[in-house]
């Protein structure tokens, strides 16, 4: 099976808001069985890209594909293979974690039986157990974020779109992220994931690019041993680069 068929596939997307160009005749390829991390400035059009994906807003030109298909044609049984967290933590106030996570699963069309290991499994890996009974407007930031992530990952998703997973977390936390978001890639997975924390970035992501001003500009080579100053030494490049082609 053609890999350019499957994951990710983004082909000159453009998406404006306001009259304002967000994003700029974006394409990338996200492979299955591959982590790529998404890095930029605050207002580089990551979580706008990542919206698009999800189909949350519309772009004004380009295609994307996710596991073959146009976004607009994507099934029902597509969609529930396809795992995702953006803008933060998004949960039933009135909930249980038990009962929200119980709810998410059966929506990716898990059985009860298979529903219970993959909670169990999802919750011991992310510390969450001593809050399984408690209702999620009860929890801290930081526990909030850890359930949002176990909705995302818990199903093993064939496609995974995280924005900021990191945030929020603590080091254990974030350990057990990244060997769980390496274990969805492991069993081909195709991993986007956008964040600020280009150390953890540089020991999980397969691939780094670097969006800026709407467009990308670059791959950050994450066996460097400074990627924070390849990160800014890039920008710099496409800013003096913008200025000379405006000039």
């Amino acid at each position: 099976m053609n890999d350019e068929n499957n994951g990710i596939a983004i082909s000159e997307v453009t998406t404006r808001l306001r009259g304002q160009t967000i994003l700029d005749a974006v394409t990338l390829h996200i492979k299955p069985g591959s982590v790529h991390a998404l890095v930029g400035m605050n207002g580089a059009g990551k979580t706008t890209l990542m919206r698009n994906l999800l189909g949350m807003l519309r772009i004004d030109s380009g295609q994307i594909r996710l596991l073959g298909s146009p976004l607009n044609r994507l099934s029902a049984e597509a969609w529930s293979r396809i795992g995702h967290m953006i803008e933060g933590p998004a949960l039933y106030p009135e909930f249980t974690v038990r009962e929200h996570l119980s709810n998410m699963f059966a929506l990716r069309g898990l059985s009860d039986t298979c529903t219970l290991e993959v909670l169990n499994h999802t919750v011991e890996r992310l510390g969450l157990t001593p809050w399984i009974d408690v209702r999620t407007n009860r929890l801290s930031l930081g526990t909030r974020q850890k359930v949002a992530l176990a909705a995302a990952l818990g199903p093993c998703p064939e496609i995974l779109i995280l924005d900021e997973p990191a945030n929020a977390l603590d080091p254990i936390a974030i350990r057990a992220l990244r060997d769980l978001i390496r274990e969805v890639a492991d069993f081909g997975g195709a991993v986007l994931i956008s964040s600020h924390h280009l150390d953890e970035l540089a020991r999980l992501a397969d691939h780094v690019t670097l969006l800026h001003r709407g467009s990308i500009v670059g791959d950050l080579d994450t066996s460097g041993h400074d990627l924070e100053k390849v990160f800014f030494e890039t920008i710099l490049r496409a800013d003096k680069a913008r200025q000379s082609k405006e000039s």
